[in-house]
């Protein structure tokens, strides 16, 4: 037998930015030989999954040799009932991303436009490419969707168009005034996907209510996930809610069993346990004040945030200050994948967390360890 070359792929897989995670904490621990390392890099739940959640999961691993329930029942009934809406509305997927794939093998046809702002979640491109369709990337003005420059890319091609709200990695916010208008300008073929992955962090009055749009019968589809303020983010489960002529097809096109047994029935309990998640906000509001205390500190700008994460200037390379952090067991996001070398996008932790990555900015910043507003 003889090495034969490696099968060809189709041009569009070589065009695919593959999705760059936030490194582990284990693979930290092993790089660099530490022992307490934390991780600001992924927007996690700082304070862990919900007590609810975890009680549920552990008296029903016995069931995990069964499939689970392919259209999520009992799950799809609580967040129908706690969004008043219909079950008709709900699509499940494996995270969030399954339902932005969903949505492009759906609706996308060689020769259809794809809108997004840039920069934002790489997976919106993605669902263009791999489905053969053209991506318009409008840069972010004022590092907010630029919802005036998107409108004038609409043409009768126009297909999907995604806009993270709250923006990763900007923490920025489309107002509600501002996306009616842009929805008034929208082709009757054209679906607006709006991503709220940080839905339940948003504190601003402007904040639009999606909801509004689906039960009028736009062709608006919200996505929500549990990874985030939830803290099921190692389960993968997100959902759409949309009118029921686009739920149908997405649920016409998913695969059985794409969400598992046990983040059925941890997510549902998670929807039950609201003290955890108003522990969630309140902490997350009181870290977005520690943080933004020390970059005023440290003279660093910053812009605010609706989310658990803040999108800050460090004024040089960000991987300079990346792999420093990096030495004393902090892990952020650099900005460079993002196309803003300056800049890292750090998750909100605990106040202890929060003092940490302030003493280590703070270091390298200076050339010197010294004490931060906590």
């Amino acid at each position: 037998m003889h090495s034969t070359p490696p099968p060809k792929v189709t041009d569009r897989i070589n065009r695919l930015i593959p999705y760059r995670p936030g490194k582990p904490t284990d693979e930290v621990k092993r790089e660099l030989g530490l022992s307490d390392v934390i991780k600001l890099a992924s927007n996690e739940n700082s304070l862990g999954p919900s007590p609810m959640a975890l009680q549920a999961v552990r008296e029903k691993l016995s069931l995990i040799h069964n499939y689970p329930d392919s259209g999520c029942f009992e799950l799809c009934q609580k967040v129908a009932d706690k969004l008043d809406v219909s079950r008709e509305n709900l699509v499940f997927g494996n995270g969030s991303d399954d339902i932005i794939h969903l949505l492009g093998v759906t609706y996308l046809e060689p020769g259809d436009e794809v809108i997004t702002g840039d920069p934002s979640f790489v997976r919106y491109e993605a669902a263009a490419i791999l489905n053969q369709t053209v991506c318009h990337l409008v840069p972010l003005r004022n590092f907010s969707f630029d919802l005036d420059a998107m409108a004038a890319r609409i043409s009768d091609r126009t297909r999907i168009v995604f806009i993270a709200n709250p923006n990763n990695p900007t923490g920025t916010i489309v107002t509600k005034s501002a996306l009616e208008k842009f929805i008034a300008r929208l082709p009757e073929r054209s679906i607006l996907v709006l991503d709220e992955a940080y839905y339940e962090y948003v504190e601003s009055t402007d904040y639009p209510n999606v909801l509004d749009y689906v039960r009028a019968g736009c062709n608006v589809v919200a996505l929500r996930t549990f990874s985030k303020a939830y803290g099921l983010a190692g389960l993968r489960i997100g959902y759409a809610i949309a009118r029921p002529e686009i739920a149908e097809h997405l649920n016409r096109v998913r695969e059985p069993f794409n969400v598992n047994l046990v983040a059925q029935i941890a997510a549902a309990a998670a929807l039950d346990d609201s003290s955890h998640l108003q522990r969630t906000q309140e902490a997350n509001r009181l870290g977005k004040r520690q943080l933004a205390d020390g970059f005023h500190h440290l003279h660093l700008k910053y812009l605010p945030t609706e989310a658990n994460f803040y999108w800050v200037d460090v004024g040089r390379d960000s991987r300079e200050v990346f792999d420093h952090l990096l030495r004393a067991g902090v892990i952020v996001r650099t900005g460079d994948i993002f196309g803003a070398p300056n800049y890292i996008r750090v998750t909100i932790g605990t106040k202890g967390e929060n003092e940490r990555f302030l003493r280590g900015l703070e270091s390298i910043l200076t050339g010197k360890v010294a004490g931060v507003p906590s």
